[in-house]
């Protein structure tokens, strides 16, 4: 009986997909595709949870095969995300458009997502302070002492990544090693190893001109397949985002929510913020900040449901450069560095917050001014290469709490909570990301204006 619910459910998938087929054949826009996806994926979700619940074979079994879109979404777009990143980098090399403004792009870069990092982590402390969060009213059951165990294993490896030891992280010393995405830190790494090629690119240029022509076409063809690539993968977003969100409110803890509301609401009103923040920025650049929002939703939804700012990156770069004509170069540092440094979500408001919670238990006041200056110091510093030891939001918070002696304990008691919050997390660091590139091309000349201007959203895929 289990076995022909389960395929009952799959064709209801089936037909859902099917319709979102249809819409794209009757040019429906990628944005109203994406957000039908969202909203069947919500409502099948729930339907499925209020029937079977979150442990039933059927649940179970339903949301195993559900992954087969959902994750192999995911996985495809992790698949293209390191070529993507080095073609496009060495391609700006190639086409002349980082050659005068590397230095400056990656300080421009690197200090915005810092310096947001610092202001979120203000945002996170004021809205702790402010809902009268408290981690000792917070209860744990199996689940929670079995993560609190975990993560107090966890500790000496947290302990002894010091700052010069996450920033050699980002160092490559084996860049095929990191093509494959084998490290935290890949991302930057291939990066930087494509500024290294790119810079060798340029000597040869001066030396031989005619080899450095043949590499430059070399180049151009792997970036013009690659970016094809990508939009085949992209199609295929709306299918993904439905069997996603399916999973998400299929799965998710209910009660638990309910039982710790105050610390979700609270999340989410300091992440809004945050946002706004974002906006702000945009607005004293003299850019619209509602004409952001448009063309980014499509992004953002996608790092919402998926909760991955990896596999949210060759999005999050063609939105950069198709949207708001944010050059190819400064798209991908912006969008790379955004993965490993001063995630604003994850690096910043999360870790201020469990700070704020527990700083009492270990008789400190975290209203004094003392405390939240540290603490926002600590914040911004510790989110520079944060992925060198893996984790995201959750080795943050161990690294925040670890360096100001606070119990490590409330990490783990957030578990049943914690998918719904990184949602939120995981698009206001793709969102910091993008506005880090939209300033930096901004203030380096490199930026088109009229493209950010466009009244109408251009689609992310390309036909």
């Amino acid at each position: 009986m289990n076995t022909f619910l389960i395929c009952v459910n799959v064709v209801i998938l089936l037909v859902l997909m099917y319709g979102l087929y249809f819409m794209q054949k009757k040019h429906v826009s990628f944005s109203k595709r994406v957000f039908a996806g969202l909203g069947l994926g919500l409502i099948f979700g729930y339907i499925i949870h209020l029937i079977y619940g979150t442990e039933h074979d059927v649940t179970v079994g339903t949301i195993d095969w559900f992954s087969i879109v959902g994750s192999g979404y995911v996985k495809l777009l992790q698949m293209i995300v390191m070529p993507l990143v080095f073609v496009s980098i060495v391609g700006a090399f190639t086409k002349l458009k980082l050659t005068k403004n590397i230095g400056k792009i990656s300080v421009l870069v690197i200090g915005i997502l810092l310096g947001t990092t610092a202001i979120s982590a203000a945002i996170g402390i004021g809205s702790a302070l402010g809902f009268g969060l408290d981690g000792f009213k917070i209860s744990a059951g199996a689940a929670e002492t079995a993560r609190i165990t975990e993560l107090q294993g966890r500790v000496p490896t947290v302990e002894a990544m010091t700052i010069p030891k996450q920033i050699l992280e980002l160092i490559p010393s084996n860049p095929f090693l990191d093509l494959t995405g084998a490290r935290a830190t890949s991302t930057i790494a291939v990066v930087i190893f494509a500024a290294i090629v790119g810079i060798a690119y340029l000597g040869v240029k001066r030396k031989e001109p005619e080899t450095a022509e043949f590499f430059g076409k070399i180049i151009d063809t792997l970036y013009t397949i690659t970016m094809r690539v990508v939009s085949l993968i992209l199609r295929l977003t709306p299918y993904g985002i439905l069997a996603i969100i399916t999973k998400v409110a299929a799965t998710s803890d209910y009660d638990a929510i309910v039982k710790l509301g105050k610390f979700v609401i609270a999340s989410y009103v300091a992440l809004i913020l945050m946002f706004i923040v974002h906006l702000l920025l945009l607005s004293f650049a003299k850019l619209s900040p509602v004409r952001y929002v448009k063309k980014a939703l499509p992004t953002l939804s996608f790092a919402f449901t998926s909760r991955t700012s990896a596999g949210t990156l060759p999005m999050t770069i063609k939105t950069q450069t198709k949207d708001f004509g944010v050059s190819e170069g400064i798209a991908n540092f912006a969008g790379s560095f955004g993965l490993s440094i001063g995630q604003n979500g994850c690096a910043g408001i999360y870790p201020a917050m469990l700070a704020v919670m527990v700083a009492p238990s270990a008789g400190v006041d975290p209203t004094s001014a003392s405390f939240i200056i540290s603490l926002i110091l600590i914040v911004a510093i510790s989110s520079f290469g944060v992925a060198g030891v893996g984790g995201g939001a959750t080795f943050a918070a161990l690294i925040v709490l670890s360096v100001m002696n606070l119990p490590i304990a409330i990490v783990g008691l957030l578990i049943s909570v914690e998918p719904l919050i990184d949602m939120g997390r995981t698009a206001l660091n793709v969102s910091g990301a993008m506005t880090s590139g939209i300033l930096t091309s901004k203030a380096t000349g490199e930026f088109e204006k009229e493209v950010y201007q466009q009244a109408n959203v251009v689609d992310v895929v390309e036909a």
